[in-house]
């Protein structure tokens, strides 16, 4: 596996030509939870898309839901759950079938229950211009550009948010966007709400803690989202650009209030590359704040405060590496705590015994994993690449290991996958539960949690197919019940 860095300190997957499988036929979906008489806790079930990488996509017909229709390989792309409990994909990013990096501006709904897929709106080809109509005002036209490693929210009226990435403008240059749009899943209509409908715009900060509309933040990609209790949207770093043009990794902190339509400058630096201070771990401090890094994870606990764990970006010292330190923000007091795992950079993971909570086990240095909270307030963890630094060996590659983490106890348990990388994908029969089945080892997959907080999903991302050394862009659905 190599990897490219485009401007704007984009780490885009590249498989090389030998590695890109040839396209094959999606695998019709089924009957799944609820209708599934094998269905056991902690156990992976795969109910949709294909078992072999390089699926292409199946869209039907614009709004028709049907058996057949799946989105295509992809890994970086975003999602969100509505208040009906279906599950919704945005975007993301393939290498195509001659190697050629294509984004997606595709919005496709997922209905749990009937288990089919809806085109929902944008393009069923790559690389699409965005598409930007008037500031503020929703319109059937309306349409984000093509583009991966962006941001989602869900508001407290149900509406979708969408933030920046990487991709197409306007215009259809490419590069870092920080344009910000919400998507009504009633009327089916975007709107451009704030940010610049062209590449590369520099970030406004204005006071720290205090709102202007002349805030925003600027172009990134691989950032990390919240949605607080009172349905405000929060966003912190990625790899972008800085409030004087500098590009680099960021750790700033963003709170936009949709009420308002204005965004706030909360914490962390306006100056790219910025260090972590760690203060002690377990306390609160004023000056706490982790250090500038891309393509981490999240949470919202039940209490209202934001987690975050590792990614790929700066540690205490300076140095540059993957990350494995996990962060409690609380938005009352504005006080960053660091609570777990090292302040330095490319630690080995830690993982005891499966299915046993210890003071001693943390997952290792990673990025691009994916995330859950489930309804116990538990946070869950799974997958992710490193550099050489993450699984209990400190071999480089991808990984299929899933991690609880209760902020009560504050350990971790290591609960499914392998502790090395590189682990095989093993699908079984589809719609089929068993305890021998398992994602394989992938990275930029996208999450979804069901209505509930009971059931964990898992979509595509770049990763290892049913034998070792296939690895490619995937669009499996998987899952699993704690």
């Amino acid at each position: 596996m190599t990897f490219r860095r485009d401007s704007v300190s984009n780490w885009r997957a590249i498989l090389p030509s030998t590695l890109i499988l040839a396209l094959t036929a999606c695998v019709p979906s089924g009957p799944g939870p609820g209708s599934n008489v094998n269905v056991k806790a902690n156990q992976w079930t795969w109910m949709s898309g294909s078992n072999t990488a390089g699926a292409v996509g199946v869209y039907g017909t614009l709004g028709s839901a049907s058996a057949s229709n799946l989105p295509g390989s992809r890994a970086s792309a975003v999602s969100w759950t509505d208040s009906n409990n279906n599950f919704w994909l945005f975007g993301g990013v393939d290498s195509g079938a001659v190697g050629l990096n294509s984004d997606f501006n595709d919005l496709w709904e997922f209905n749990p229950t009937s288990k089919q897929w809806t085109w929902v709106s944008g393009s069923q080809n790559a690389n699409a211009s965005g598409v930007y109509g008037t500031m503020g005002t929703p319109a059937a036209g309306n349409v984000p550009g093509a583009r991966n490693s962006s941001v989602s929210w869900t508001d407290l009226s149900g509406n979708f948010w969408l933030f920046g990435g990487y991709g197409f403008d306007s215009t259809g240059a490419q590069g870092g966007l920080n344009d910000l749009w919400e998507f009504n899943p009633t009327s089916k209509q975007w709107t451009w709400v704030s940010g610049s409908q062209k590449a590369n715009a520099l970030g406004v900060y204005g006071a720290i803690g205090a709102p202007a509309a002349g805030n925003v933040p600027g172009a990134r990609n691989s950032s990390v989202s919240w949605t607080d209790l009172s349905g405000n949207l929060w966003l912190f770093g990625g790899a972008g650009f800085d409030s004087i043009g500098a590009q680099g990794g960021l750790n700033d902190l963003w709170e936009f209030k949709p009420t308002s339509k204005q965004w706030t400058w909360v914490s962390g630096s306006q100056k790219a590359n910025a260090l972590g201070v760690y203060g002690t771990i377990g306390a609160p401090a004023a000056g706490n704040v982790p250090g500038a890094r891309n393509s981490s994870v999240s949470w919202t606990d039940l209490s209202g405060n934001l987690w975050l764990f590792g990614g790929a970006g700066h540690d205490s010292t300076g140095a540059q590496g993957y990350l494995n330190d996990l962060w409690e923000f609380n938005p009352t007091s504005q006080q960053w705590t660091w609570m777990s795992g090292s302040q330095n950079a490319n630690a080995l993971g830690v993982y005891g015994t499966m299915g046993t909570p210890s003071a001693g086990n943390v997952p290792g240095a990673r990025s691009y994993s994916v995330s859950w909270r489930d309804a116990s307030n538990n946070l869950w963890l799974f997958g992710g690449y490193d550099g050489g630094s993450g699984d209990s060996t400190g071999a480089q590659g991808y990984f299929n290991d899933l991690w609880e983490f209760n902020p009560t106890s504050k350990q971790w348990t290591w609960v499914n996958g392998s502790n090395t990388e590189d682990a095989v994908s093993i699908y079984g029969t589809l719609n089929v539960t068993s305890a021998s089945n398992v994602p394989g080892a992938r990275f930029g997959s996208v999450s979804w949690i069901d209505t509930g907080h009971t059931n964990l999903w898992l979509f595509g991302g770049v990763g290892v197919g049913t034998a070792a050394g296939t690895t490619g862009y995937l669009n499996d659905l998987w899952w699993y019940q704690p």
